[in-house]
């Protein structure tokens, strides 16, 4: 009997696209579902099933779960700091894809369900410094996570918790921390800090215009995470025994600042900073607690910030340059 059908929802984005390249690489059977037009999908590979459906409604959900073995529920309705902050009620409706997809993998008998939660659950005073303290997973309670997304991912972490209680349902769940790379939004507004630096700085070099507009006053600090990385603590996560929430993320600690420095030097620039303290910004200070994740699974990222910046700075370019070049 050959290896159970492994639906990956959320297949059209960044990290669900990555996910699909790394099961199909290896001779995985897999569906492919996201919401939206399989043109807009950043990664699409025809040697899989690939479905556009939207999975806040039930039937959709039980659809595209029916004959599964392994979910992994990555769909979500989300974005960058300046999505998120101005996008509350869309980012809580995900909390409906969640439910149907969770019912859908226990209609279909699945064998195992991932959910990729997220930092944002942690609680609000735990971040109010740029000198964090590595976030260890008992700090998201007593709960006061990010208002809209992070509400609606620690409520669904506690869904999955009970769906495995109730239902029997194989559950497991990481708490992914900035996530990075190719093959990702990189301007529009919903994309995440990392991409939008680098398109600011290819910009500015393109143009010609020496200034850079930097959300904040720079100095918030944060743990950035490459999508391989990302990838293999996925799939390591879900094939555990681990049943609450863990850590996914690097422990690699920067300023925006620093950031943007690192991709002034990609590029061989340096601009004129100019900060907007009036937009987003999120926490002051976020790190990951690699504790559990180390013991448990042995897993550490293997990918530098600096490197991870430039194969990330590169795509982007090119990318830009497509649409934008002369």
């Amino acid at each position: 009997m050959g290896d159970p059908l492994v639906v990956v929802a959320g297949a059209g984005g960044f990290i669900g696209g990555h996910l699909v390249a790394a099961l199909r690489a290896k001779g995985r059977q897999v569906r492919a579902v996201d919401i939206k037009p399989l043109g807009e999908w950043y990664q699409v590979f025809d040697d899989v099933e690939n479905v556009v459906a939207d999975l806040k409604l039930r039937e959709e959900s039980r659809r595209v779960c029916a004959g599964a073995g392994e979910v992994y529920q990555l769909a979500a309705d989300m974005g960058g700091m300046g999505f998120i902050e101005h996008h509350k009620a869309l980012c809580m409706l995900s909390v409906l894809t969640n439910t149907h997809m969770l019912m859908g993998a226990v209609d279909a008998g699945a064998s195992r369900f991932f959910y990729s939660s997220s930092a944002c659950v942690y609680a609000a005073d735990k971040q109010v410094s740029a000198d964090v303290a590595p976030l260890k997973e008992s700090d998201a309670y007593p709960a006061m996570a990010e208002d809209g997304y992070g509400w609606e991912k620690l409520f669904s972490e506690r869904m999955c918790r009970h769906f495995r209680e109730d239902f029997g349902l194989p559950t497991r769940m990481a708490r992914y921390h900035n996530v990075y790379g190719p093959h990702g939004t990189w301007e529009g507004g919903r994309e995440k800090a990392p991409a939008a630096i680098c398109r600011k700085v290819i910009h500015a070099k393109h143009t010609k215009d020496p200034t850079i507009e930097i959300w904040g006053d720079g100095n918030q600090t944060r743990s950035f995470m490459y999508i391989d990385d990302c990838i293999h603590g996925t799939q390591a996560i879900a094939k555990s025994d681990i049943l609450e929430p863990i850590n996914l993320g690097s422990s690699e600690l920067v300023t925006v600042n620093q950031l943007v420095s690192i991709v002034e030097e990609i590029a061989g620039i340096k601009l004129k900073r100019s900060y907007n303290l009036s937009a987003p910004k999120g926490v002051n200070g976020r790190n990951s607690d690699n504790t559990m994740i180390q013991r448990e699974l042995g897993w550490e990222p293997s990918i530098r910030l600096r490197d991870g910046m430039e194969r990330t700075y590169r795509w982007i370019h090119d990318e830009y340059m497509r649409k934008y070049g002369d």
